[in-house]
């Protein structure tokens, strides 16, 4: 650990409870000069914050011991400065605002990659070099309320009424949504 507090890269806390995400995330990012550390639960994290918070770190939303937007919380009190980047396989806009609400730098839906992340660590859209990509606007708050509506409409068998009472806005504004962004799916009732 103390080998760890010496080096000359930045610190990076990595709460992940995906080992084979967490061990490829650190080498790409351990590659890029960032010093990391992985932990695997809030509890862990806390006790890592507590020692010394880190420069950076990049947060899964969901883990086993409960929401990693209460670390989010922990970080910003301990470090303000501190780079904090969301991971999730289920964004959606209501926790991506609140993240950001909390402190978080950036937000990504996984699956990601160590050049997505190290960008998102320095608050840069796209992958570094890469102009143009569809990464640039992938966590936008459009897209991903474009993604929530297609999940919704989907588990609710393409009914535009039944997706309009589970998202709980007017049928009238989910369709203008439906036409704007094309999410119509194939065989639904586009009235």
């Amino acid at each position: 650990m103390a080998e760890l507090l010496d080096s000359d890269g930045p610190s990076l806390m990595l709460v992940e409870d995906d080992l084979m995400l967490a061990e490829a995330l650190s080498r790409s990012l351990s590659r890029r000069g960032y010093v990391v550390e992985i932990c695997h639960s809030i509890e862990e994290a806390r006790q890592r914050i507590e020692r010394c918070p880190p420069e950076y770190a990049i947060v899964d939303l969901r883990l086993p011991d409960g929401s990693g937007l209460n670390i989010v919380r922990a970080l910003h009190a301990a470090d303000p400065a501190t780079s904090i980047v969301v991971l999730t396989g289920y964004a959606s806009i209501a926790t991506a605002i609140e993240a950001v609400k909390l402190g978080a730098t950036n937000y990504l839906c996984k699956p990601v990659d160590g050049e997505t992340v190290a960008c998102a660590l320095k608050n840069q859209q796209a992958p570094c070099g890469i102009a143009g990509s569809e990464a640039e606007d992938s966590m936008a708050v459009p897209r991903l309320e474009q993604e929530h509506i297609a999940r919704v409409m989907a588990q609710n068998n393409s009914n535009i009424s039944a997706t309009a009472r589970a998202l709980g806005m007017h049928r009238r504004t989910l369709q203008r949504k439906l036409s704007k962004t094309n999410l119509d799916l194939p065989g639904s009732d586009p009235q």
